[in-house]
């Protein structure tokens, strides 16, 4: 075996203060610690890639191996210690820093410098395959062989690594991936002395965490490893390691000694405070509340005025500190206006407010009940703060919402380019050549590919070069990017879900249920809460159920007819969520993860960029998740549906939340529609929200049969009236369906019949209402004629199997 090593070479080695230093790694020594250099030797020719002694040529090896191993033993018996793990300690050579002992130990011997080097180094090898020392980490990441850990995978289980190797083939990954993989086990079974089948998740976890504490970055292929491990049964975690170590939620007293508080009594305030609060706040909105009162409050006091222990303070100190707070200073940059000064100020009135009407409640309060700091009137600019934010909020819809056809219509071409580019790169085969929209590209191999996509190959990875340009392409994930940044797009403009709602739609979330007289089905989306508890359903409309429908063949084209169960990790509250079909997944290499935030905004601007969209002073139009959300509720509301249907829609627990998204409309028509709230909620018995009798049942049954119109059926919700006294054309809520084209076709030939006859007698106000109607029956066909194209396209001649579970029939 042939040694390099990629570390410098240090001191000389260690004294015996090494010996305290490593104390506790040398409480797990292993069972032949204990034995002479002559057990030690006796042990060799019971490894499995021992040579054996069947030829002249195999003896000379053994002997080779026995005598370099006496030498490193008789080495380590010049070093104090209790048994061979302690002396290896102290001698320094753990470390992996210092290599020059190679040279000290074989100087004393005769040959060749080489072929005593070598010898030396198989007797290296011997001693970790025996198991007779357990080198450090340290040391296996400067320790490079050519044979080691090939006769690792044997000596440590070869019936387990065999089905690592199968379970790695089976997800698809190349033999560099799968050997990385490999040969992190290796060092954990080097590090922990155990075979294969006995390492548990602790042992990679450990690995895990000392790779990134001392090089800063997950060892490479660990994450492989663990899923693999899992794969072949020899690992019962349920998460993969990404998951599995992913930082979780901080405790209320961790979270305040971020800002080391000099001050015990209040810092004990603080951290009981913030328990209160705990149990109604989400993570998030507890980590900004504790940013507010300890970092922008109570750490900026002491760090002015040390020495302060008292919750009452001096008014000309909470003056200083208000003066302060309008700025963000920072050590070398010039100090910028805070944005949330008053989110600030209320906070901490809020805080001695809470702290003075508990103390009614609970005495042990009554110490720390002093006057606020902080005044009503220095909140008094909260409201304004918050005109200026709607204000901003309404501009943003208004320049967004006429340019999102452009946005959808960009999208749609980019998928339907790039998934016609891949047809004709995967008819081809490598090496050959093919032409598409008149570019001539060539299909090349990965050993052609000069970009760092290498590292994450599959097999079904499709690598294509422009002859003219020589730019290379990865067209599969080219189509891939191109067809999440679609799906994405659609599903949040059809549906106004948060972020957060989107990424944790799952399989589980479509349920359909049907009609007991008719058997029609209605599908329904859950939406599970991202903010507050308002859990609520949609209802699924034929655009938004292709959209899904092609997400959910997509994944059940690439795992065999299931979708995959995979754990999101939520960035926001830091906790892992248990394995779920989610439809918002994506496999990279050879694993999956459901799509990130980073990810998500990396395809929405992708599509923005090439859209190309400017505002009206020609600056680039972006666009976040949270403006589909907006348009979505402006559109629904202009279309008819009452404020309060569309807070339901959107899991608002106020219609003041919505009306501030909606911007399109007049305070006279928002003060109607309050008005109409009032009246109605006056009309309403407390007892309405008990169990539905029979009737009610049948008259909501019934319900969907009054739907039934002219070219397809009626979309509004239950208990609403008609807002637009049934000129269905004109209506958003109308959903056409696919076997009334022909008339809808006729009924736009009818308008331009009727406006052009209009036109010639003078009828100008008629002119103006038909052309209205018109218009709309034009955007029902395009809308219409965009979900038949994605029908076919997906290869479905009638309707899409969503694989909904039904809600039966009420008994």
């Amino acid at each position: 075996m042939t040694v390099t090593t990629n570390r410098p070479a240090g001191s000389a080695p260690a004294s015996r203060d090494a010996l305290d230093h490593h104390r506790m790694l040398t409480a797990d020594r292993g069972p032949f610690d204990d034995l002479s250099v002559d057990g030690v030797l006796e042990l060799l020719p019971s490894l499995t890639t021992f040579p054996p002694a069947t030829s002249k040529r195999n003896r000379s090896k053994r002997a080779d191996r026995s005598r370099g191993t006496a030498r490193i033993l008789h080495w380590l018996l010049s070093f104090p210690g209790d048994g061979w793990q302690e002396r290896w300690l102290v001698s320094g050579v753990d470390s992996g820093l210092d290599w020059d002992w190679i040279d000290f130990v074989t100087t004393e011997y005769g040959s060749a410098e080489a072929p005593r080097r070598a010898m030396t180094t198989d007797g290296l090898g011997c001693l970790l395959l025996a198991r007779v020392v357990r080198p450090s980490y340290e040391f296996l990441q400067g320790y490079r062989t050519s044979g080691l850990y090939r006769h690792a995978k044997q000596e440590f289980g070869a019936e387990p690594f065999d089905k690592v190797r199968q379970a790695g083939l089976a997800r698809g990954m190349t033999p560099s991936q799968l050997g990385t993989a490999e040969n992190s086990l290796v060092k954990v079974a080097f590090r922990t002395g155990h075979d294969l089948d006995r390492l548990a998740a602790e042992d990679l976890i450990a690995y895990y965490e000392w790779s990134r504490k001392a090089l800063g970055t997950a060892p490479a292929g660990l994450h492989a490893a663990w899923d693999l491990m899992r794969d072949a049964g020899l690992l019962s975690a349920v998460l993969p390691l990404r998951r599995t170590v992913a930082r979780g939620q901080l405790s209320t007293a961790a979270m305040v000694d971020r800002y080391s508080i000099q001050c015990r009594a209040v810092r004990d305030v603080l951290v009981r405070y913030l328990e209160e609060r705990r149990p109604s706040l989400d993570y998030t909105s507890l980590q900004h509340l504790a940013s507010r009162l300890v970092g922008a409050f109570w750490a900026d006091i002491e760090k002015h005025h040390p020495g302060i222990d008292t919750l009452d303070l001096p008014a000309e100190v909470a003056e200083a500190w208000k003066e302060r707070i309008r700025f963000i200073t920072r050590e070398g940059k010039e100090p910028v206006p805070r944005q949330t000064r008053t989110a600030v100020l209320t906070g901490v009135r809020a805080f001695y407010l809470d702290i003075q009407q508990w103390a009614l409640e609970d005495p042990s309060w009554a110490a720390w009940a002093v006057p606020s700091p902080v005044r009503k009137a220095d909140t008094g600019g909260f409201t304004k703060v918050k005109k200026k934010v709607r204000a901003r909020m309404h501009q943003r819809v208004r320049e967004r919402l006429p340019r999102l056809p452009e946005l959808v219509d960009t999208t749609e071409a980019h998928h339907s380019t790039q998934k016609k580019l891949l047809a004709a790169a995967q008819a081809t085969n490598v090496g050959g050549i093919f032409d598409y929209a008149g570019r001539r590209y060539r299909r090349i191999s990965r050993r052609e590919d000069r970009t760092k996509r290498r590292f994450q190959y599959r097999p079904e990875m499709v690598l294509i070069e422009d002859m003219a340009t020589a730019e290379q392409f990865d067209v599969t994930r080219d189509e891939d990017e191109a067809f999440w940044a679609w799906a994405i797009i659609e599903t949040l403009r059809h549906t106004g879900v948060r972020l957060e709602e989107l990424l944790e739609i799952t399989h589980l979330a479509l349920v359909s249920y049907q009609l007991p007289d008719t058997g029609e089905i209605v599908p329904l989306l859950q939406i599970i809460p991202s903010k507050g508890n308002e859990e609520r359903l949609l209802l699924v409309g034929p655009e938004l159920a292709s959209v899904l429908a092609t997400v959910i063949t997509r994944l059940r084209g690439d795992n065999a007819g299931t979708i995959p169960l995979v754990a999101r990790y939520d960035y926001h509250e830091l906790v892992t969520g248990p394995p779920l079909p989610h439809l918002f997944q994506r496999r990279i290499s050879w694993k999956r993860d459901v799509i990130s935030t980073n990810t998500l905004y990396q395809l929405l601007n992708d599509t923005l960029a090439r859209a190309a969209l400017t505002d009206q002073t020609g600056d680039p139009l972006h666009f976040t998740p949270h403006d589909f959300r907006r348009i979505f509720a402006t559109e629904a509301v202009a279309g008819g549906l009452p404020v309060h249907i569309a807070a339901r829609l959107l899991g608002h627990t106020s219609t003041n939340t919505t009306e501030a998204y909606l911007a399109v409309f007049q305070e006279d028509l928002i003060r109607s529609y309050r008005t109409f709230l009032d009246q109605r909620r006056a009309t309403r018995p407390a007892e309405e929200y008990r169990e539905p009798t029979t009737d009610e049942w049948r008259e909501f049954q019934e319900h969907f049969h009054t739907r039934k119109l002219e070219l397809g059926n009626c979309a509004r919700p239950y208990g609403t009236p008609c807002q637009h006294e049934h000129s269905c054309l004109r209506c958003p809520m109308l959903r056409v369906s696919p076997r009334q084209r022909p008339r809808l076709i006729e009924i736009i030939r009818n308008l331009s019949e009727r406006i052009a006859e209009a036109r010639t007698n003078g009828w100008l106000g008629e002119v103006q209402g038909l052309q209205v109607s018109l218009t709309k029956a034009k955007e029902k066909l395009v809308a219409l004629d965009r979900s038949l194209e994605r029908t076919r396209n997906n290869g479905r001649s009638g309707t899409a199997d969503l694989g909904m579970p039904v809600i039966t029939r009420r008994q």
